[in-house]
C-alpha cells in the first residue's frame, strides 16, 4: 500500500496558476497578494511514483427520488436565539458568528452550551484564546452551574487533536473560540492566514456533515466590522450570524445575514445583564420606555427587521453652526442616507439648513438600514429645525425621494400591527400618486391612516404648532 504524503502549494486565485513558494505578485497575472497557500495530498509508493488517489463517488439521484423530510431541530430554551437560526438549531449544521471583541459572543454561545447539555447531552467548549480556569470564572459569574457536568472545555488549538477529541467525545454541540486561532500542522502559515482559516473550517465542516454534531465557530471581525478571513469562509458554512450593538448600551442585536435552513435578516434582540445576556421579549415597548413625547426633534418609526417590526424612536437636533462648514453626524443611521436628507429638505421645502450643525440618533444603539426610515429622520430633522413638536401618538412609515415624494414601503401591515399594539393612533404612510392627504380608518387595528404625497405634507399633518 502506497504511503501517504502531502505537498504544499500556492495557487493564484485570479488565474488558477500554480507557484512553488509564495509571492506577493503573481508571475502569470500580475496579481498583488492572491496566492493562497494549499495542501494536496499525494500518493506515494517504493519507486518513488505518483498516483492520484480514487475513491468511490456515489451515483446521483433524481430530484423526484429524494425523499424530502423535515429537519429535526433542537430547540435551546432561548426564543429569541430559535427565532434567528430559523426555528432551532439542525443537526450536522456549521454556524460562524462574528462581532466586536466584548459584544458577548462568548457569553451567549457559553449560555447555549449550558442549555443545551440540560437536555441533550455533552457540549465540547474549545477555547483557543482563553484557558480553561478563565472559563470557568465567566460560568462562576454568568451563574451557569446547573447541568454544567455535561460541559467540557478543551484549551487546544491543533485542529487535528480537536477532531480527534469530538470523535471521542461524540458532542451534541461543539463550540471553537474562535477559528482565527486554530492550525493544521500541514500548513506552514501562521494561524489565522487565509489558508489556515479555510483549512481548519474545511475539516470542521467535513466533520459535522458526517457525523451531525452540530459546530459553532467564532470569527474575528476588521475594523469595518466584517468577518476577519476569506470570503469563501462565509460560503462554507450553513449560517453567518452577526452579534451587533454599542459596547456602551445593554442591548444586543442577533442577526442572521446567511442561513441555508431558515430565512435571512431575522433579528434577536438580547439586554446585557449580570447574568449574562437576556431575551428580550418585546423590544418595542423597552426601546420606547424612555421616550419624552412632545419634544422637538422626536419622532418614532417602525422598522422591519427579518420577520419583526420593531419601534424605534429618532432624535434630532438641530443648531447653528459657529464654524464655516456644518457638522454632520449620525448614530444607528446611514449618513449618506442623511446628507440626502438633509438635501432633500432645503431644495424642495426651502428650509435653511446650510449654517446648522445636524446630529441624528437612533435610540438604543441599534442599526437602521431600510429606507422606510426616511421620513421619520427627515420629519425629526424638519422639527428640531422650526422647534416644533411632532404629534406623539403618531408613527411616520415611508422613503423619501430626491424630488421630495414619498414612495411605498413593504409590509405595512405588519408595521401598523406592532404600532397599534404599543397605543399608537395614527399613522402617516405613502399616499397614492393621484390624490391628496387623505384619512381613514384602518379596520383590523382602528388606527388613523393618514396618507401623504410628499415630506412637504407629512409636516403639514405630523408637526403640531
Amino acid at each position: 500500500m502506497p504511503l501517504a504524503r502531502a505537498r504544499t502549494k500556492f495557487v493564484c486565485q485570479h488565474c488558477g496558476g500554480e507557484q512553488p513558494k509564495w509571492l506577493g505578485r503573481c508571475p502569470d497575472c500580475g496579481e498583488w497578494n492572491t496566492l493562497i497557500e494549499t495542501v494536496e495530498p499525494v500518493l506515494g509508493s517504493d519507486d518513488g511514483a505518483r498516483e492520484s488517489a480514487v475513491r468511490v463517488l456515489a451515483p446521483p439521484q433524481r430530484l423526484d427520488s429524494i425523499a424530502a423530510e423535515e429537519l429535526g431541530r433542537i430547540q435551546v430554551p432561548l426564543e429569541e436565539f430559535n427565532r434567528v437560526l430559523g426555528g432551532g438549531l439542525v443537526p450536522g449544521s456549521v454556524v460562524l458568528i462574528g462581532g466586536d471583541p466584548g459584544i458577548g459572543k462568548s457569553t451567549l454561545l457559553l449560555q447555549v452550551s449550558a442549555l443545551l447539555a440540560a437536555q441533550h447531552g455533552p457540549v465540547l467548549y474549545v477555547s483557543g484564546e482563553e484557558s480553561a480556569r478563565q472559563i470557568k470564572l465567566r460560568a462562576q459569574r454568568l451563574g451557569v452551574r446547573a447541568f454544567t457536568e455535561q460541559v467540557y472545555v478543551l484549551a487546544e488549538t491543533n485542529v487535528a487533536a480537536v477532531v480527534e477529541h469530538i470523535k471521542q467525545l461524540a458532542p451534541r454541540l461543539v463550540v471553537v473560540d474562535s477559528i482565527q486561532t486554530m492550525y493544521a500542522e500541514e500548513l506552514t502559515s501562521a494561524p489565522g492566514s487565509v489558508s489556515q482559516l479555510r483549512e481548519c473550517t474545511l475539516r470542521l465542516l467535513q466533520l459535522a456533515k458526517t457525523s451531525g454534531v452540530i459546530v459553532f465557530l467564532v470569527g474575528h471581525v476588521t475594523k469595518d466590522g466584517t468577518l476577519a478571513g476569506p470570503r469563501v469562509l462565509e460560503h462554507m458554512v450553513d449560517a453567518v450570524l452577526y452579534l451587533e450593538g454599542e459596547r456602551f448600551h445593554t442591548y444586543r442585536l442577533l442577526r442572521a445575514v446567511k442561513n441555508r435552513f431558515g430565512s435571512t435578516n431575522e433579528v434577536g434582540v438580547f439586554e446585557m445583564q449580570a447574568e449574562g445576556l437576556v431575551e428580550v421579549a418585546n423590544p418595542s415597548h423597552l426601546f420606547l420606555s424612555e421616550r419624552v413625547a412632545a419634544v422637538p426633534g422626536s419622532t418614532v418609526i417602525v422598522s422591519v427587521e427579518g420577520s419583526r417590526a420593531l419601534l424605534l424612536e429618532v432624535q434630532a437636533l438641530v443648531t447653528t453652526t459657529h464654524f464655516g462648514l456644518p457638522r454632520r453626524a449620525a448614530n444607528g443611521l446611514d449618513l449618506n442616507r442623511l446628507h440626502m436628507l438633509v438635501a432633500v429638505l432645503s431644495k424642495r421645502l426651502g428650509l435653511a439648513l446650510g449654517n446648522q450643525d445636524i446630529y441624528v440618533n437612533a435610540v438604543g444603539g441599534l442599526k437602521i438600514g431600510e429606507p422606510a426610515a426616511d421620513l421619520g429622520v427627515a420629519v425629526a430633522i424638519a422639527s428640531g429645525y422650526q422647534n416644533a413638536p411632532v404629534d406623539p401618538e403618531a408613527v411616520l412609515i415611508g422613503e423619501v425621494g430626491l424630488a421630495g415624494e414619498l414612495r411605498s414601503v413593504p409590509y405595512v401591515e405588519k408595521r401598523l400591527a406592532e404600532a397599534a399594539r404599543l397605543g399608537f393612533r395614527r399613522c402617516l404612510v405613502p399616499a397614492a400618486r393621484d390624490t391628496g392627504a387623505q384619512e381613514r380608518r384602518d379596520p383590523a387595528t382602528g388606527m388613523a391612516i393618514i396618507g401623504v404625497r410628499s415630506v412637504g405634507e407629512a409636516l403639514e399633518v405630523a408637526l403640531t404648532r
